[in-house]
């Protein structure tokens, strides 16, 4: 069922020309992800997506919190049969990695636990020089569950992995840009405008090649190189078969601005 930005409960849509803003809005707990607002961001991502009008997307939270964790009121008296019949953080949380446009995220505050995993499903990790990056499940008796162990091995490596993940250490925004974790630091004041324009920019770029270069990227992580080699010449060469390629290379050659249609 198609929702409207007035009923969601806890998100706020702010829509920009191209640009759609999902805000994060359980303020007073700090953003924590309950299974309402990982439902209401799947629905949002949903319309999102099937919109020929949003090009770019801008996951943001507060100035406090990006998102301080997964909500656990709602996981501390859960049975591992529960969460087994449940299909507890798979039924609706991976929806953001699975989303096919590109995604940025504007981290303020705390992104910890489940939050910096939220973070991390996304293409392009903005962070004010406020925010505070940290996996700290192992400090109440539990591990990462939606994807910490595995996408921040990713992202910064074997030795900062297991400093994080064993111990519960959080880490600043400039050690996060430096492990690789985060795109680029901004001041706080700063970060939504710095977002806003790199979305803005994904939002003037050819649709179907941007898909076509998120999901290579993505891909490298899983792929040996001889076959992510492979797909990628194989996608690149599909790519002379779009409108947007002949328009590309024209505007290129006719010193003008190129405007994408997306086929």
């Amino acid at each position: 069922m198609t929702q409207t930005a007035s009923t969601f409960q806890t998100l706020i849509l702010e829509p920009h020309p191209g640009v759609l803003v999902i805000r994060l809005n359980r303020l007073a707990a700090l953003n924590a992800l309950n299974d309402r607002l990982m439902d209401e961001l799947q629905v949002a991502l949903d319309q999102a997506e099937a919109d020929p009008e949003v090009r770019a997307i801008v996951l943001a939270g507060s100035d406090k919190a990006f998102a301080a964790g997964a909500d656990i009121k709602e996981m501390a008296d859960k049975t591992a049969a529960q969460a087994m019949a449940e299909n507890f953080i798979t039924r609706n949380w991976e929806r953001a990695a699975d989303c096919r446009k590109p995604l940025v995220a504007a981290v303020a505050g705390y992104a910890l636990g489940g939050g910096c995993e939220l973070a991390m499903m996304c293409d392009i990790v903005i962070a004010a020089d406020n925010a505070r990056f940290g996996q700290p499940e192992i400090t109440i008796g539990v591990i990462p569950g939606a994807g910490g162990s595995q996408r921040l091995t990713r992202s910064v490596g074997k030795a900062k992995a297991m400093d994080m993940v064993l111990t519960g250490r959080t880490i600043d925004a400039v050690e996060a840009e430096r492990c690789g974790l985060v795109s680029r630091v901004v001041p706080l004041a700063s970060l939504m405008d710095e977002a806003l324009a790199v979305a803005d920019k994904l939002a003037t770029l050819p649709p179907l090649a941007l898909m076509a270069a998120k999901a290579l990227v993505q891909a490298a992580f899983e792929t040996p190189l001889a076959q992510g080699i492979k797909q990628e010449r194989q996608a690149f060469h599909a790519m002379f078969a779009l409108e947007d390629q002949k328009e590309g290379m024209a505007a290129f050659l006719e010193k003008r601005k190129p405007a994408f249609k997306g086929r």
